[in-house]
């Protein structure tokens, strides 16, 4: 089958394959995910785990978190479940809490092509608000790529395959069910949830999906600024940044989060390297497992639209380069805040971690006392090693705050990068 499957075809009946046989580690899904399964299937309704969990499972990965889909009604998963909660206004969900652990649970939607009056849409074809419900088999085509639009039975222990998902994983190929263009219309955020899964699980984009992407990339011009600030936080903060990146701008999506930035790394070899050393520090220090800040990386991606503003600002304002590097950093947030919502919890810290940059070039114990005291000195520290890198400050200034930073026993926002990772790049 391929990724032009009809969306109504319900004559087409799914691959039903013991779990069993695919190496699935049963162990591995959460005993209160079962729990949900068990209940629902106990009342009278199917249940099953659905998507990037069963993937995951496959691949020998632990699944970060399990989703769950049902024929009940979203009112009626509510009923069963004390510890219930519904959510959601584009698409009803509901969610039931254990303790610290948060399981989603969706009813089987309908397909886009039946009840259009439950489907509003945008003029460009972008689904706005979708609470029409269907059966398993109208749910599977609502799914954005094959590789995740598998449903695993835990109580039978098999997995449903309709749309081929499972030779999908094998080959390692990320493709679109139906048409590309269409469902990229229908929501774009599924290019940036590709590029995502790509980099993640260094599948290879079908030629059709990447093509759609490279084509429609403006349509996330559409998409609320809130909602690409928190696809900005999955892209970068899961261990694979990267690549991601790379991948974002290889299919002409980068220019679209940053496009100030995107345009300077065509001509500017010295920022690109700056960045690539920042989000190989940001992978290794997802693999230690310590914490990664969104603001760091923000600082990293405007560094260089900053920069360029900053020069302007100084001459006609005759103020210092830490003020003026503040002033340009609310401008360029300010001028990218229709692309990507900033919360000010991050901003505040980016322009006060930006600022700290020229304070840096004076040596002085001083200086070394009332700086290191400062709530953001880790972490601007760690800004100033990254720029050595690419030779945007000098050894003097280096050696030096690297003394101060290891005489207050505390670890940085990011590991060290070798001189050596940078070269060839």
């Amino acid at each position: 089958m391929d990724g032009q499957i009809r969306l109504l075809d319900k004559s087409i009946q799914p691959k039903k394959i013991h779990a069993a046989s695919l190496k699935i580690n049963k162990e591995l899904i959460s005993k209160n995910v079962l729990k949900i399964i068990e209940k629902l299937n106990a009342s009278g309704f199917q249940a099953y785990l659905v998507g990037g969990c069963i993937r995951d499972l496959m691949l020998g990965m632990h699944p970060k978190d399990f989703d769950l889909t049902t024929d009940a009604k979203p009112q009626e998963i509510r009923r069963l479940f004390k510890n219930c909660r519904l959510i959601g206004r584009r698409f009803r969900l509901a969610h039931i809490r254990f303790g610290r652990e948060l399981i989603e649970v969706a009813t089987f939607r309908s397909s886009a092509e039946n009840n259009q009056a439950d489907i509003l849409r945008s003029s460009r074809g972008r689904i706005l608000r979708d609470n029409a419900y269907g059966s398993i088999e109208d749910d599977v085509f609502r799914r954005d790529f094959r590789c995740n639009a598998l449903y695993y039975d835990t109580v039978s222990n098999y997995i449903l395959d309709y749309v081929g998902g499972l030779k999908d994983i094998k080959s390692k190929r990320l493709v679109m069910i139906g048409n590309a263009h269409r469902r990229l219309h229908e929501d774009p955020v599924r290019m940036i949830r590709a590029i995502r899964f790509a980099a993640k699980l260094n599948f290879n984009i079908d030629a059709q999906l990447a093509s759609s992407i490279k084509k429609n990339s403006g349509l996330l011009e559409s998409i609320p600024a809130a909602r690409i600030f928190d696809e900005f936080l999955k892209l970068f903060q899961s261990g694979y940044a990267e690549s991601t990146f790379e991948l974002l701008v290889k299919f002409g999506l980068f220019k679209e989060l940053f496009p100030q930035t995107d345009e300077q790394i065509n001509s500017d070899a010295t920022l690109k390297g700056f960045i690539v050393a920042a989000l190989q520090n940001t992978d290794l220090r997802f693999i230690e497992k310590k914490p990664i800040t969104p603001m760091f990386l923000l600082g990293v991606f405007l560094w260089g639209p900053i920069l360029k503003y900053s020069s302007n600002i100084k001459k006609r304002k005759k103020c210092s380069q830490s003020r003026s590097l503040v002033i340009s950093t609310y401008k360029v947030i300010a001028m990218n805040s229709n692309r990507m919502a900033i919360p000010k919890r991050f901003s505040s810290l980016m322009s006060e971690m930006i600022a700290m940059q020229p304070r840096f070039e004076i040596i002085s114990s001083k200086q070394a006392k009332l700086l290191s005291r400062l709530r953001i000195f880790r972490a601007a520290y760690d800004f100033l090693l990254l720029r050595s890198l690419v030779g945007d400050c000098s050894e003097e200034v280096i050696k030096f705050w690297s003394k101060v930073q290891l005489k207050t026993g505390k670890d940085i926002h990011h590991r060290k990068v070798n001189r050596k990772q940078l070269n060839g790049r």
